[in-house]
């Protein structure tokens, strides 16, 4: 393509991220896809987290369980660090209504 490298550099823009710890009782509830982008169990939480990020412009979030400890790791981003703390907090509320929380 002929493109510079600072050409190819103005592709990417980070986008504002938030990453949350959200203790629960039980871990080994959340059951994600092997790249751990959709939550597969507890059932209806993907859903419920998707619908969540169609309210944030360029929203994406997903979860997953810890590998050592009792907390499922909530990571999110949208345009705005605003906003992505807004959709973090609303996905860790998410996971405590189905998970609970300690």
């Amino acid at each position: 393509m002929g493109w510079s490298v600072q050409k190819w550099n103005e592709l990417y823009k980070d986008l504002p991220s938030r990453q949350v710890k959200v203790e629960v009782p039980d871990r080994t509830a959340v059951v994600t896809t092997s790249e751990e982008t959709e939550a597969l169990k507890p059932l209806g939480i993907q859903d419920a987290i998707s619908a969540e990020i169609k309210k944030y412009q360029r929203g994406r979030a997903f979860i997953r369980p810890s590998g050592t400890e009792d907390v499922v790791r909530v990571y999110a981003e949208a345009s705005t660090q605003e906003d992505a703390d807004s959709l973090g907090d609303s996905v860790a509320q998410l996971v405590k209504s189905f998970l609970g929380s300690c």
